[in-house]
């Protein structure tokens, strides 16, 4: 048996997308376990480009079980236009079972409200949330009042709950924040006719998962955004409303944590964030040009530009810590091809001249933090046709040796470009 988590080791965006979709091809299930459709996964198969929001990046595979976890907040209004757009485009296999757990968290219209109405109140201190109500529906799961998918199937107490929710939801609107109150009757109606469109794929889906576990079936359990978005070990307060590690995959999913054989960290050779926060390798000059115009750094979710900067192995190095990393997956080596020199942070020097490994958990002191670098001799070959480790520049694999050395995982694989066949795999994480 072996099970595989797959997770972000920086802020998001580090390609987790394509790396699914190639697992998948090894594994018999794909679990998402946590966030919602503030994620953006971006599949380029045979110059075909997807992106997905809420379905897990296996679903363009034959013959998978395709699982939206328990710990994911669900949107049935995007989950709906999804399987349409994957429908209209050819691309939904038919022999690819989908289902969502009975559990998941609904968002409703007035979590998206109070999301948007929050960022606008504090638009000179921006959180940088998508609006899309991801943060105000994890609150009203840990707050014990908020509508699960199953709940949807009991109209009376789905009204009871809705009714319930708006009597604070609408004071909060109109007296707080100053915009519209909701009507609780459209709400129902819109949702109870959402609920009717995806029953076929509502499930206990933790026992999907152990049945297929217990058959000796693989299971690949999929992470939305990175490590250092997470509520308890990302830069707090700019993280996403989740945990985003790879102890979720367990909770998240409804599977004991001893089912996880290995946890594969997946890496960006250099570093981007989206939103605001601290960010001390961040580049605002023509390099920082290149990685971003070169890379396509836009948010698959929201479009927004995102900040590039040099690699920053500290950041990194925490992740392999708390996610239990053994394993690393590098994604857009082909980005940094063309430049004379590279540069890894390995370390911060503080305000006060003091030398850390660590990043420190005052959003204040990170920000004052200056890196330290050491310097690389970059490549101009073009490597987006490299099938094996060899067939890259010395410089290229010098570059790669750092980054093992530097986070202590070794690399299972290269990414040399978007494409499904632009990869370099070194080892199948199934088979360790």
């Amino acid at each position: 048996m072996a099970n595989v988590a797959v997770v972000g080791t920086q802020w998001g965006d580090e390609g987790k997308g394509k790396i699914v979709d190639l697992y998948t091809q090894m594994a018999d299930v794909v679990a998402r376990f946590q966030g919602g459709n503030n994620a953006g996964h971006t599949l380029v198969v045979r110059g075909r480009k997807t992106v997905l929001h809420l379905i897990p990046s296996g679903i363009l595979h034959n013959h998978k079980i395709c699982v939206i976890g328990n710990g994911v907040v669900f949107d049935p209004a995007i989950f709906l236009t999804e399987i349409e757009e994957l429908t209209d485009a050819g691309i939904l296999p038919s022999d690819t079972r989908l289902y969502v757990s009975e559990k998941a968290h609904v968002i409703m219209p007035y979590h998206r409200s109070i999301d948007q109405a929050r960022e606008t109140r504090h638009s000179q201190k921006k959180i940088g949330t998508t609006g899309r109500g991801i943060g105000p529906a994890y609150e009203d799961k840990v707050a014990r009042t908020g509508i699960r998918v199953g709940d949807l199937y009991e109209a009376d107490l789905f009204r009871e709950k809705l009714r319930h929710s708006l009597e604070e939801k609408n004071f909060l609107l109109k007296n707080f924040f100053g915009t519209e109150a909701l009507d609780a009757d459209k709400i129902a109606a819109e949702y109870l006719a959402y609920a009717e469109k995806i029953k076929p794929y509502v499930a206990d889906t933790s026992l999907i998962i152990d049945s297929e576990i217990k058959k000796g079936n693989k299971i690949l359990f999929e992470g939305a955004q990175g490590c250092h978005l997470d509520i308890d070990h990302g830069t707090y307060p700019y993280v996403t409303s989740s945990n985003t590690v790879s102890g979720n995959a367990s909770c998240g999913s409804g599977i004991g944590p001893g089912a996880i054989t290995s946890v594969v960290g997946i890496c960006k050779a250099y570093t981007t964030r989206v939103g605001e926060g601290p960010f001390p390798t961040e580049l605002q000059d023509p390099i920082g040009d290149h990685l971003q115009k070169v890379g396509q750094e836009f948010g698959a979710t929201t479009g927004r530009k995102r900040r590039c900067g040099w690699l920053d192995m500290v950041l990194v190095r925490h992740s392999v810590r708390v996610s239990g990393i053994a394993a690393l997956a590098i994604t857009k080596l082909d980005v940094l091809t063309g430049l004379d020199k590279l540069k890894i942070c390995v370390g911060y020097k503080s305000i006060h001249g003091d030398f850390t490994h660590a990043a420190p958990a005052s959003m204040k002191a990170l920000s004052s933090c200056e890196p330290v670098y050491e310097e690389l001799d970059g490549w101009k070959e073009d490597i987006s046709g490299a099938l094996t480790l060899n067939d890259l520049p010395a410089n290229a694999k010098a570059y790669l040796k750092r980054m093992e050395d530097l986070s202590g995982a070794r690399i299972v694989l290269i990414s040399v470009g978007a494409g499904r066949e632009e990869t370099i795999q070194l080892e199948n994480p199934f088979e360790n």
